[in-house]
């Protein structure tokens, strides 16, 4: 441990401490544009000048000066001011545009540079924090400096886009006078489509509600991955938890049962041309518009068009990919209610004048319907009927430059073409991608419209036709999060009942095999859609696991020699009931 004085306060720090960590130590600022705790320390701008008292009085750059024994050290000398304030005039002269800059400069009593100002609108202070960062963090070399004196500048190969950046934005987030900006090649302030949920970053949580709350690396935004550089996280990890050379690995747990819980995924707009998403820029999906609207998204939750402009007019699109025959019949239940949520959000954050296109308003749940009449009330234009298209194609001069809802009001008994600045679409809800291959590796079925079918609709809501095999959430069935949280506890008393009980009761109805009969053929084994069904080589027949079997009748159905039967479904039981029948 060194000690030393700052101010006439002592302090007493590690070995290898910069002047100015030890000034933070003590809460005595010290100002300063180019240091970056991630970087090692280069005093290019100069701002952070002390003086070093003792037999000869020296000025020296705080943010890369280690201390020493015995330091004494003052951070407000008139020596060390002006310094600092000459050399934040050079820089003013270099960046004045930099709003970093000018509030330094205000702090510091500086009204104006005495120096020549080059160009008015440079922010760029030279400090080589972005050159560094692409250099020794990134290591794709994609920028540099270039030129020399007064011309000095940081720029690419030739001024042209490099092939060497991969798009990082590291030099953006490094640079502290913002020079620096990752822009859209096509100029747009805001772009919806790369609008993502939950944070973005490389190293981040699955979503904001994991359990357990643990991050992960995401490969494919992960700078070490790309260029073998960077590892940041590593160094600034004090439990040291992070490991770049880990690989995914499978392990085999054996449980008693499970919970289905594999969700869904969002339709995709862009099946349905005459909607526009993807041709038209402020055409947008639920999913973006939510992370528009969130305050920790990338607009700070201010609704925005891609020019930057909030809307004048939004139109709102129910049932995309729901409740029609070319894409999904069935109703996607979340779609009116937080359609309403988004034009009540509208008109909380903007002047817009909000429309909103269903097809019928289905308010099922508890204060739902309460909040439709308040919608209304709040100046929502509701619009019965299905959207047809949305086009740019203007045919007055009130559409031009806007985009055009065109429409069949079945109240009024008319096509309308309604105007509009931006268009949400309301997105149904779709079985997850890989829905059929899970249901295959449980030997669970699957609906028609590929969600996974539950043993009985009203008295087995949770259960499968595999015992101990649950479902929870929108892998069942499109459903709002009520309804998920109530099925999800329902599937979990379910496991932890049959985990409780130590006893299974199995099937009454099931099949047997007849051993005098059966020729060993084989059938219904490759036919048991639960496996249920070994061949015994040593007694070249079939023989079932009554553990296994569900009495589905397959096998029964299949056997060519009548070998397999159905118990409480033999044949004989069957012809007994039909005599019966015609018993007076």
């Amino acid at each position: 441990m060194v000690k030393l004085t700052i101010d006439g306060k002592k302090v007493e720090v590690e070995e290898g401490t910069t002047i100015l960590q030890a000034a933070e130590k003590l809460e005595i600022p010290i100002p300063t544009l180019c240091y970056h705790p991630l970087l090692e320390p280069y005093a290019a701008c100069r701002v952070c000048m002390v003086e070093l008292k003792g037999e000869t009085c020296k000025l020296v750059p705080s943010c890369n000066t280690k201390v020493a024994e015995g330091m004494e050290i003052e951070t407000k000398s008139e020596r060390a001011v002006k310094a600092r304030k000459l050399n934040l005039e050079l820089i003013m002269a270099r960046a004045p545009a930099a709003e970093k800059v000018q509030e330094l400069a205000k702090e510091m009593g500086i009204e104006k540079t005495r120096f020549e100002i080059i160009d008015p609108d440079e922010k760029c202070i030279l400090c080589g924090l972005c050159v560094r960062t692409c250099e020794e963090i990134v290591g794709a070399n994609a920028i540099s400096f270039a030129n020399r004196g007064k011309d000095r500048m940081v720029f690419t190969p030739y001024g042209e886009p490099s092939e060497a950046c991969i798009g990082c934005t590291a030099c953006a987030f490094f640079c502290p006078t913002e020079a620096i900006t990752f822009e859209d090649i096509h100029k747009r302030l805001v772009v919806h489509e790369e609008m993502e949920l939950g944070p973005s970053t490389a190293v981040r949580v699955p979503i904001r509600q994991a359990v357990p709350m643990v991050p992960f690396i995401d490969e494919d935004s992960c700078i070490h991955f790309k260029t073998g550089e960077c590892k940041i996280c590593e160094r600034v990890c004090e439990k040291e938890a992070i490991n770049h050379e880990m690989e995914d690995e499978e392990i085999e747990v054996e449980v008693g049962s499970i919970i289905l819980a594999s969700g869904f995924k969002s339709f995709d707009a862009s099946r349905i041309p005459a909607y526009g998403y993807g041709r038209y820029e402020n055409v947008i999906t639920a999913l973006e518009f939510e992370k528009l609207v969130n305050a920790s998204g990338p607009t700070s939750g201010k609704i925005l068009m891609t020019n930057g402009n909030e809307p004048q007019a939004v139109g709102i699109v129910h049932c995309v990919g729901s409740r029609d025959k070319k894409y999904n019949e069935y109703c996607s239940r979340v779609c009116c209610m937080y359609s309403l949520k988004f034009a009540h959000l509208l008109k909380e954050k903007t002047n817009a004048e909000v429309y909103d296109f269903y097809i019928d308003m289905r308010c099922f749940g508890k204060g739902y319907e309460e909040f439709y009449h308040r919608l209304m009330k709040e100046g929502t234009n509701f619009i019965r009927g299905r959207v047809s298209e949305v086009t740019d194609m203007p045919l007055t001069e009130k559409e031009e430059g806007k985009l055009i809802i065109r429409v069949e009001d079945t109240l009024l008994g008319e096509i309308r073409r309604i105007p509009v600045d931006m268009v949400i679409l309301a997105t149904g809800l779709e079985p997850g991608i890989d829905q059929n291959e899970i249901a295959k590796v449980f030997n669970i079925s699957c609906s028609q419209d590929s969600f996974f079918l539950e043993r009985h609709p009203k008295l087995a809501p949770v259960s499968t036709f595999s015992d101990g095999i649950f479902l929870a959430g929108a892998c069942q069935s499109p459903k709002d999060i009520p309804d998920t949280v109530a099925q999800a506890g329902a599937a979990a008393s379910q496991a932890l009942a049959l985990a409780d009980k130590g006893t299974f009761e199995l099937e009454p109805i099931t099949a047997v095999i007849n051993e005098e009969l059966c020729a060993g053929c084989q059938l219904c084994v490759s036919l048991c859609p639960f496996t249920a069904i070994n061949y015994n080589a040593e007694k070249g027949i079939s023989e079932i696991n009554d553990a296994l079997c569900k009495g589905c009748g397959t096998c029964v159905s299949a056997c060519p020699s009548g070998a397999s039967q159905q118990k409480h479904f033999r044949d004989e039981q069957i012809f007994a009931e039909i005599e019966g029948i015609f018993i007076e």
